[in-house]
């Protein structure tokens, strides 16, 4: 019998485990998410500093996906100025550094594979 991560006795295709995925990836879910929290391990940033660094999303997409983020705990906005402020995440949020880490790692070992599919390679 494969076993649930933490050591418990339940099947990886368990409703309990398949529960537990689905509200993962509700929290990160999006083309977005991951990249936002991805920039923001290092440290904090202003809203202009993270819409640099993923170039592609608009502002108002970055608008609504740090909201999000924010409202599921894994990011918190401190204001600085009157109209400006600072992301940074949460415990919450950096306790998804070792996933982030293995998409990484595996996004590295498998973009030919993927990028080629996509291509009709």
């Amino acid at each position: 019998m494969k076993e649930e991560p933490g050591n418990s006795q339940c099947p990886l295709n368990s409703s309990k485990v398949l529960l537990s995925i689905g509200d993962a990836l509700e929290a990160v879910n999006g083309k977005w998410r991951m990249k936002i929290i991805a920039v923001l391990l290092d440290e904090p940033k202003r809203f202009r500093e993270i819409s640099v660094l993923i170039s592609q999303i608009t502002d108002r997409m970055l608008s609504i996906e740090l909201k999000k983020l924010e409202t599921n705990l894994l990011i918190r906005r401190t204001s600085i100025y009157s109209a400006q402020a600072e992301y940074e995440l949460t415990n919450h949020g950096k306790s998804l550094k070792p996933l982030i880490m293995e998409l990484i790692n595996w996004g590295e070992a498998h973009r030919g594979k993927v990028i080629g599919h996509l291509k009709g390679e």
